[in-house]
């Protein structure tokens, strides 16, 4: 890899169509790419082939990338900017080929493209488009593989080599180009209530419906005595639940799945310690790793998004934030709408693009570590 060549690119980056054409025509390549979690290999030697096409010669963990900008200099504050490359399955309703990329009317149709395929299109236009220009730290992209699944091969892979060079990072999801500087954690628990088989008609038998319901309820009214300031509350939600396998048998199983979204203020342990004292039901952790975190607003990065205005927020929903959680810090930030994700006709206004990537450049070029 040569200076020269990045640094030529970036001159020819500078009109931002053509920025953003090259952003969008990455992004419908990679929708037609079905990168399932799990699957992304594909996808991920398409982010590949872009990168080696302009010079740069991405390190490979998986099906994750992790390649260094070309005035990487040991010693200086690195910052990583990260998206994930993997999608979920579609969901029912889709009315075209979700692995079809459709631009209409200014949108950009397709699985992938809000969730989160727009910003890592978007921050890798930015990691180039700064390359060799003087900042006074270095990039570093990475493109990471089974975030929607929080698996073993994604972010946990790469993380041990990552904490060993990275001072703190974005992390890429559809944010509205807000920056959320806190993010809640997520905790699920499959629960089992356990009763004893006996008939309905007489009274004999334990009714794990009932022993599960006075759970749910529980679940449903107990406060944790500590409020986050950023995040609120500990929010605990049953989603799924099944029991019983004919009218006339009194069931001695009841199975519950609860949605758990922790704060800074107790760990995921710390919390599946508490429910499981007050419950009866046996509640087992699917993880305990995807803690809460929070940066500090007078990080680097946060004092230049209240430079440029950039509104920040906490956020309710996870990310690869809740695996990097005590690495380093990282924010959260990219193009799209949140409430698209996981949704049928998922899209991203091409607009939506060249605000990112104008967005992630100006704040690269603002922060000061």
């Amino acid at each position: 890899m040569t200076k020269e060549m990045p640094l030529y690119f970036y001159h020819q980056m500078k009109n931002m169509n053509s920025i953003t054409d090259t952003a969008t025509g990455l992004l419908k390549r990679m929708i037609a790419a079905p990168s399932h979690s799990g699957d992304e290999k594909r996808v991920a030697d398409i982010v590949a082939e872009t990168l080696e096409s302009r010079y740069y010669k991405p390190e490979r963990v998986g099906n994750n990338l992790i390649v260094r900008c070309t005035d990487f200099v040991e010693g200086r504050p690195t910052l990583m900017l990260n998206s994930h490359l993997d999608t979920v399955k579609p969901a029912q309703g889709w009315e075209t080929d979700p692995y079809s990329p459709i631009e209409r009317d200014g949108n950009i149709i397709g699985l992938g493209s809000n969730d989160a395929g727009a910003s890592l299109v978007s921050l890798l236009a930015a990691f180039l488009a700064t390359d060799n220009t003087g900042l006074p730290y270095n990039r570093l992209f990475v493109a990471s593989a089974e975030e929607e699944i929080s698996g073993p091969n994604g972010m946990y892979l790469v993380l041990p080599q990552l904490k060993k060079m990275v001072t703190a990072g974005i992390v890429g999801e559809p944010t509205g180009m807000k920056m959320a500087i806190a993010e809640k954690g997520l905790l699920v628990l499959d629960c089992e209530a356990e009763g004893k088989t006996g008939h309905a008609a007489r009274a004999d038998g334990i009714n794990a419906i009932s022993i599960a319901m006075k759970d749910i309820e529980w679940l449903h009214s107990y406060q944790f005595p500590e409020k986050s300031p950023l995040l609120g509350n500990v929010k605990m939600t049953v989603t799924q639940i099944q029991a019983g396998t004919q009218h006339n048998v009194i069931p001695a199983s009841c199975k519950f799945v609860v949605d758990v979204r922790t704060t800074e203020k107790y760990s995921n342990r710390e919390t599946w310690d508490i429910i499981q004292q007050h419950i009866k039901s046996v509640a087992t952790p699917r993880s305990l790793n995807k803690n809460a975190s929070a940066i500090d607003e007078q990080h680097p990065i946060v004092k230049a998004a209240h430079k440029l205005g950039i509104e920040t927020f906490f956020s309710p929903t996870t990310s690869d934030q809740a695996v990097i959680s005590g690495a380093f810090p990282t924010v959260k930030m990219g193009p799209g709408d949140s409430a698209r994700s996981h949704t049928a006709n998922e899209f991203i206004a091409v607009s939506e693009i060249e605000n990112g990537i104008e967005g992630y450049v100006e704040l690269l070029k603002t922060i000061e570590f």
